[in-house]
């Protein structure tokens, strides 16, 4: 759960919860102090302005409550304008002049664009190739192979400074893990202000940042403009690298739709509405996308406001909802694997579930329950699931990206993939609320309390090692390639550690200069792919770091 801010001191507090789905902040409105920083970003009043009018009337209040002696008028907003400036789509990098003849015949010779809208994926439980979910696959280890790079530096940020780009996402935060393959990078963003929020999906080109479409809005069926809401969902990539899937809204969100972008255009393929938001990153097997929609909770107590939250089953090929199951605060990023999803239930579920994807029709017509299992967790399980051979990993704890509990707990929970009978459990000092890392039989595991904890699955998890990265909490799940370690702490530094024995090897700021993490959001979780690091930041973009493998 976290609370978002503007990079500057723009914005009021603004209750907004992420992937953990913890606890519920209460609603701090502070109206003077937003518009009057709004005052110092015209551009962010004007949209504001043009969206509600209204606002012109509270900025007046706002104004003479702080001066006394100030009134001024705002033009009425344009009918039919939308709420925000659209990015819209575009192709072409910015500042850049393209020839789009020249280029499209050499992304079709790549084939990387289609003459047409792509075609459906194969039927069937499991592709022929696995596709790209939040961490890679089901080991969840963000490594896409060539390389553990060391000596890391600066190869570029998006956006770049003075593109049209940075000028749009001034001010977003990237929360959003990227996923990377064939030399593309897909993640999406979030900005706040004092309407909402509004979100960003990019494609860009890994070796050198450049974008190669970006999109803030789509269109419904009668031409009527909307904006994406705000992301923290990481993005899946179909086997076949057609479609990208992603879920969209914060905690305070409802009514958040699951959507399918097509990854070589960046147009909305389709989108399906949920009751409420979906924070977690879908899981797609073959042509079946799947996402939890998690709670929105109140007061210490975390009890559900409205829906209690459900899992729901989409076909990629064509938007069609093939079922859906009540879970209680499913935040937990799920897993598909044989025909069964794995997902963490979170407050006031503490379980991990494990449900079959046969559609409704399909399992009364095997006499079937869509349960297959369930097994409770001593705490709320809102980390993403993680399948290691035959064992189901996830973490739990009792503190959330907020707040620590006064007597923090967690764990990490090894359960029997067929059978949901717990196999071990190790005994963490903090909540575990990012994703656990696997590579050949280790597992690395982010602590709300600062460390980062290597486990040996082949011995019931037992401690390989801990180091202490930061005096501020470990939200976001480790990139690990089996020699390298790359981790991320909450106030902003990448850490990268030697896998054997968990010491320091090198530490790297990953927000802007001058603009620190004021509100500890850095959660994107790094990917190692192409001998780089891909990862997100509070304040400074999407970052890509480049290096050589030397001797530690």
């Amino acid at each position: 759960m976290l609370v978002l801010f503007n990079d500057v001191t723009c914005l009021a507090v603004v209750p907004v919860f992420v992937n953990a789905g913890a606890a519920l902040l209460p609603a701090i409105i502070a109206a003077i102090a937003s518009v009057a920083s709004l005052l110092f970003r015209p551009k962010m009043l004007w949209r504001a302005c043009r969206a509600k009018p209204g606002i012109a009337a509270v900025t007046v209040f706002a104004i003479v409550a702080m001066s006394g002696a100030i009134a001024w008028w705002m033009q009425p907003p344009v009918t039919g304008a939308p709420r925000r400036k659209a990015m819209a789509v575009s192709t072409q990098p910015f500042g850049q002049h393209v020839d789009w003849a020249a280029q499209a015949v050499e992304w079709m010779r790549e084939g990387k664009l289609a003459a047409t809208e792509p075609p459906a994926l194969p039927a069937g439980k499991s592709a022929a190739v696995a596709a790209t979910i939040f961490g890679g696959g089901p080991l969840r280890n963000s490594y896409a192979g060539d390389g553990s790079p060391l000596a890391l530096t600066p190869a570029w940020e998006f956006p770049a400074a003075g593109s049209a780009a940075a000028d749009e996402l001034e001010g977003a935060m990237f929360l959003s893990s990227p996923a990377v393959t064939d030399n593309v990078v897909y993640s999406g963003s979030c900005l706040l202000d004092v309407r909402g929020n509004y979100g960003t999906l990019f494609c860009l080109d890994a070796k050198t940042g450049t974008p190669r479409w970006i999109a803030s809005s789509y269109k419904d069926s009668a031409g009527k403009e909307f904006d994406f809401k705000g992301f923290f969902s990481s993005p899946a990539l179909s086997a076949d690298g057609n479609y990208l899937v992603i879920g969209q809204g914060l905690h305070d969100d409802e009514n958040c739709d699951l959507i399918c972008i097509n990854a070589k255009t960046g147009r909305l393929h389709w989108r399906v509405k949920t009751p409420l938001h979906i924070e977690c990153s879908p899981a797609i097997d073959g042509d079946l996308a799947v996402a939890g929609a998690g709670a929105i909770e109140v007061g210490d107590a975390h009890k559900a406001k409205g829906h209690s939250g459900l899992v729901i089953a989409v076909k990629i090929s064509t938007g069609e909802k093939l079922w859906e199951h009540k879970v209680v605060d499913p935040e937990s990023s799920p897993v598909i694997a044989d025909g069964v999803v794995y997902i963490g239930s979170g407050f006031n579920g503490n379980s991990v579930i494990a449900l079959r994807t046969d559609t409704d029709e399909e399992l009364k017509t095997q006499g079937l329950e869509r349960v297959v299992w369930q097994t409770p967790t001593p705490h709320p399980a809102t980390g993403a699931v993680t399948l290691a051979d035959d064992l189901v990993l996830i973490g739990c704890g009792n503190g959330d990206y907020v707040f620590g509990d006064p007597h923090p707990d967690g764990a990490v929970i090894a359960l029997d993939r067929k059978t949901g009978k717990p196999r071990w459990q190790v005994p963490m000092p903090d909540g575990v609320l990012g994703k656990i890392a696997v590579y050949d039989g280790r597992a690395i595991v982010p602590v709300r309390n600062g460390e980062v904890v290597a486990i040996d699955l082949r011995d019931s998890g037992k401690v390989l090692w801990r180091q202490q990265i930061s005096p501020k909490a470990v939200l976001a799940g480790a990139a690990f390639t089996g020699k390298f370690v790359y981790a991320v702490s909450q106030d902003g530094y990448l850490v990268v550690l030697d896998a054997a024995d968990g010491r320091f090897l090198e530490k790297h700021y990953l927000n802007a200069t001058g603009k620190p993490g004021e509100m500890g959001l850095c959660v994107s979780s790094p990917t190692v792919a192409g001998g780089r690091i891909f990862v997100g930041s509070e304040t400074g973009g999407l970052r890509c770091l480049q290096g050589k493998e030397i001797k530690p």
